[in-house]
Formats: structure tokens, C-alpha cells, sequence
């Protein structure tokens, strides 16, 4: 029996496989904040060096690109729930490494070889994740399902941060990491609980590659459903370009707080606390806004608004200005997020959606780590406000563009 086809009045909040695979997700979640602030201040702590921050971003955003070259065929010929699990014990190994090799004395080169093999490992599970929701929700409530996820998840995210700022201002960043290892094991621990079938009945090819099939053609196939839909060609085109403009937006408006106001860690956690809140805001109201604007004016808004917060965050001279700011820019990141990862599951058939995913996120990425590298270096060579103006002026553009094309349908999931 496919997903889709699971009876629709059935709630998500009285299915036991969903609420469980929730649960686990939002505590990862919460584990990953953790990371999203250690990380760089472990980078700046040591080297004083915002490039070497954009730097280390970039060489992890690369290994997302190389991975995800593959994960959506693992995802879709593979059992999703045993690569879930996989992916989850593998980061677990990896950074428990960075706080057990950091009692030995500081090794940034471990940084290097650490964080860009868990952010591969970390595509693959991100890949496989998206396919596994539809199989767990069924089409028609799959953007409930997300709006749920991510709400959740940025409500963990909120906490998160802060509680992150105060163990790294006292016990250092690797206590904050080591934290997030112990989220990856919460993780497998939820998806291992859950029924190996929701995750299965959406696999309808064999796993032996179709005689006289080459297997570059199974690695193409994804790209190709991508190029031969309009809405999401384009979308996927205009995300590359911003994600270019915005993978290191984190690392710079940490700079920002850290070097040009001063503050300590324990502030820029609450500061990105903060920003959490709004992605809380945004993921609880897609599902609605979608329902109210439909598909296009929802994504071409979020993208208006979170082009003029970027400006601003170049003007923000207060510690709270920068706060209600990212509150702002991370709300609007949500709703354009859910709303188009939404869409692609809705109208990819289910034996490709780990391959339209993997072509999507590597095609979307594939920009993003020279963007880190490059706002990194921007913010050192002429400062975070520049870093800032150029960027919200750029993905303005981008929302401009974007009027202009097929993506300003309202439904474009019914044709």
C-alpha cells in the first residue's frame, strides 16, 4: 500500500509513528544549535580569523554538493529507516572525536577532516528525511507534516542557542559539541522505534539497476524530472543563487556581534535564540499562508522580506536590533523553505523523490560553499555592513526575477 494512499482524516497527532519520529527530530534539532554556534566560536576562539570560519563553511558546504551527487539514490534504493539510522550514528562518531581529541590540546586540522565527512553524511540524511516524511505523512498532509517539524524544531531552536552560548562561555565550545553528538544518538533511537514499513512503501523499483540501464542515468534522474518541470527549474535556479548570497550569513552576523559589538558568547546565543523564534513563527504558519496566497506569492514575499532584512541587519547597531532582525529573516526563510520543499513532494512521483531531492539540494548548494568563502573573506577585507548590503540587495533581485517566471503561479502543484 503506498503512503498516498493512507486514509486523509486520519490525524497527525494520533499517529504514533509520526509523533515519534517528531519527537526525535525536534531533539536533533536542538543538539544541532548547539553545533550552528560552537563550531564557528570554537574557529574564532582559536584563530581570531572570520575567514578561516567562511573557510571551514564552505569546504562542509562542499562536501554536501559531493554527496548529494549520491544520497538521493541511497534513498531511493536503499531501506530509508536503516540509512536514517546509519547517518545519525555516524555523526555521532564524528563529533564526539572534536571534544575527546580537543582534551589533548587544539587541533583545527581535525575540524577540517571532521565537519565536511558529517555535513556529507548529514545530506545523505537530509535527503533521506524528506523522502521518509511523505511515506510517514501521505501527500495531502505533507505540508502539515513539515509545518509541524520545522515549528518544532525552531522552538527546540530557541533554547538551543542560548543554552549553547552559556556552555561554550564556560565549559568552551567543545562541550557545546559534544552535546550535539549525543543529539544524533536521541535521533536513531526515535527513527528505530517507528515501523520499518512507513518508511519502505514508498521504494516501487528494484534495488537491481533495469537491464541495459547505465548508472549514470539513475544519478541523472532526478536532474532531469527538475529541468522538465517549470516551477521547479526555476526555483532551483533562483535558490542556487541565493543560497550563494546567504550559507554564511550565520558566521558573519556572529562576527558581527563578536568583533564589531563586542559581545560574548553567552549573547550571541540569546541573539540567535532570538532569530529562532521566528522560524517557530514562520514553519507554524505556512501551512496557512499556503491555504490563504497560494504557492507563488507566498515564495516571492518571504524572499522580498528576507532580501530587506539582510539590508538592515548592515544598519542594526544594537545587540536587539540584530536579534528581531534574524527573527524576521529566519521567519521568511521558513515559509519560503517549507513551502517550496512542500511543493516538490507534492508533485514528485514517489519513486523519485530521493533522486529530485538529491538533484535539487546539490544543484542548490553547489553555489553556496563559495559564497560562504567569499562572504567570509568580505567581512574581513571590508566589513559585515557591506557583507550585509550586498547580499539583501542581490536576493531582492533575486524575488524581482522571480515575478517573472512560473514560480508566481498560485497552485501550480494541480497542473
Amino acid at each position: 500500500m503506498r503512503a498516498d494512499a493512507r486514509p486523509v482524516s486520519r490525524s497527525l497527532w494520533r499517529d504514533r509513528d509520526f509523533l515519534i519520529f517528531w519527537c526525535a527530530q525536534t531533539l536533533s534539532v536542538a543538539g544541532d544549535s548547539f553545533a550552528l554556534i560552537a563550531v564557528p566560536l570554537l574557529i574564532l576562539d582559536v584563530t581570531g580569523s572570520v575567514a578561516q570560519m567562511g573557510l571551514l563553511t564552505g569546504v562542509s558546504g562542499a562536501a554536501s554538493v559531493a554527496a548529494g551527487v549520491f544520497a538521493g539514490v541511497l534513498a531511493d534504493r536503499f531501506d530509508r529507516r536503516r540509512l536514517l539510522i546509519a547517518c545519525d550514528v555516524i555523526r555521532l562518531l564524528l563529533y564526539v572525536a572534536i571534544p575527546v581529541a580537543w582534551t589533548f590540546g587544539q587541533h583545527v586540522w581535525l575540524l577540517y577532516a571532521v565537519l565536511p565527512l558529517a555535513a556529507a553524511v548529514g545530506m545523505v540524511f537530509q535527503v533521506t528525511y524528506v523522502a521518509a516524511v511523505r511515506g510517514l505523512a501521505g501527500e495531502k498532509r505533507v505540508t502539515e507534516a513539515n509545518s509541524m517539524l520545522y515549528a518544532t524544531a525552531a522552538a527546540a531552536g530557541i533554547l538551543g542557542p542560548t543554552l549553547a552560548g552559556v556552555v561554550s562561555g564556560h565549559l568552551g565550545p567543545t562541550a557545546a559539541i559534544a552535546i550535539n553528538a549525543a543529539s544524533f544518538g536521541l535521533s536513531a533511537l526515535g527513527v528505530l522505534l517507528t515501523h520499518a514499513s512507513r518508511y519502505a512503501v514508498e521504494t516501487v523499483e528494484p534495488v537491481e539497476p533495469t537491464p541495459g540501464r547505465r548508472p549514470w542515468r539513475e544519478l541523472l534522474a532526478g536532474a532531469e524530472f527538475l529541468l522538465r518541470h517549470p516551477v521547479l527549474r526555476t526555483l532551483t535556479i533562483l535558490l542556487s543563487f541565493f543560497i550563494f548570497m546567504t550559507l554564511g550569513l550565520t558566521d558573519i552576523v556572529i562576527y558581527r556581534l563578536k568583533h564589531d559589538l563586542g559581545q560574548p558568547d553567552s549573547v550571541v546565543g540569546v541573539v540567535l535564540g532570538v532569530g529562532a523564534v521566528g522560524t517557530m513563527a514562520g514553519s507554524a504558519l505556512v501551512a496557512r499562508m499556503r491555504r490563504m496566497l497560494g504557492f507563488g506569492p507566498l515564495w516571492i514575499g518571504a524572499q522580498i522580506v528576507s532580501g530587506l532584512a539582510i539590508l538592515s541587519l548592515g544598519l542594526a547597531g544594537s545587540v536587539w536590533g540584530v536579534a528581531a532582525i534574524m527573527a524576521l529573516y529566519l521567519a521568511c526563510v521558513s515559509l519560503a523553505g517549507i513551502n517550496s520543499m512542500s511543493l516538490r513532494q507534492q508533485v514528485t512521483p514517489p519513486h523519485l523523490l530521493g533522486r529530485v531531492t538529491s538533484a535539487f539540494w546539490t544543484i542548490h548548494f553547489s553555489l553556496g560553499p563559495v559564497g560562504a568563502a567569499a562572504l567570509g573573506w568580505g567581512a574581513a577585507r571590508y566589513g559585515a555592513t557591506t557583507v550585509f548590503v550586498v547580499a539583501g540587495a542581490s536576493c531582492l533581485l533575486l524575488a524581482l526575477i522571480a515575478l517573472a517566471t512560473p514560480v508566481r503561479q498560485r497552485h501550480p502543484e494541480k497542473t
